[in-house]
């Protein structure tokens, strides 16, 4: 189901948001973060949300309109949201590129429009999770979902497909070794439980 994909690829985002963020802190403590993993990461995001993620939401949402205009009402403007977002991502890519090139920016101003970013992309999903896609759910008939399947393109998400578009690879390694390590944590807080 469309909405299911949806989810996924806002988890997927999430597991980015996360990258950048650690990223972010080691910047704040005045060491070089990885760049590579960086400048990575907001290629997906001028790539995937924009050219994929957001227009498929989009029909959606236009779709929702036209059955249940209060629902969509109490949303709100969501192609502005993406429109903001795009130009937040705009900010990070400015202000990574004034870093890169030894311009003079205050570090705690490369902060706050990164952080801006993280929060916002994270508002904003929890949005949509909380409100359209239940909305979207509850409203749209079978006819919606299958018009809206017929104008979608099979476009393979470059990151987290089985096959790694290769500018994102030392991204995915930066997940999976996220991922083992918070699996180990858990493993390590299970095993603590267990002996009291």
């Amino acid at each position: 189901m469309i909405i299911d994909s949806l989810r996924q690829e806002h988890r997927n985002i999430e597991k980015l948001l996360l990258v950048l963020e650690q990223e972010l802190s080691i910047f704040d403590r005045a060491e070089r973060p990885d760049y590579e993993v960086v400048w990575a990461i907001i290629s997906y995001f001028e790539v995937y949300p924009d050219v994929y993620h957001h227009p498929r939401e989009d029909m959606v949402f236009k779709k929702l309109k036209a059955r249940d205009p209060a629902a969509a009402a109490n949303i709100g403007d969501l192609a502005a949201e993406h429109r903001s977002d795009a130009e937040r991502l705009r900010r990070v890519v400015q202000a990574v590129e004034s870093v890169l090139a030894d311009r003079e920016v205050p570090r705690h101003t490369v902060d706050d429009i990164i952080r801006d970013f993280i929060v916002h992309e994270r508002r904003h999903i929890a949005m949509e999770e909380r409100d359209f896609f239940p909305a979207a759910v509850k409203a749209l008939q079978p006819q919606d979902w299958a018009e809206i399947a017929s104008t979608l393109t099979d476009q393979r998400d470059p990151l987290f497909s089985e096959i790694v578009d290769e500018r994102f690879d030392a991204v995915r390694k930066h997940i999976l070794q996220l991922e083992q390590e918070a699996e180990a944590e858990r493993g390590l807080l299970h095993d603590a439980r267990n002996v009291h």
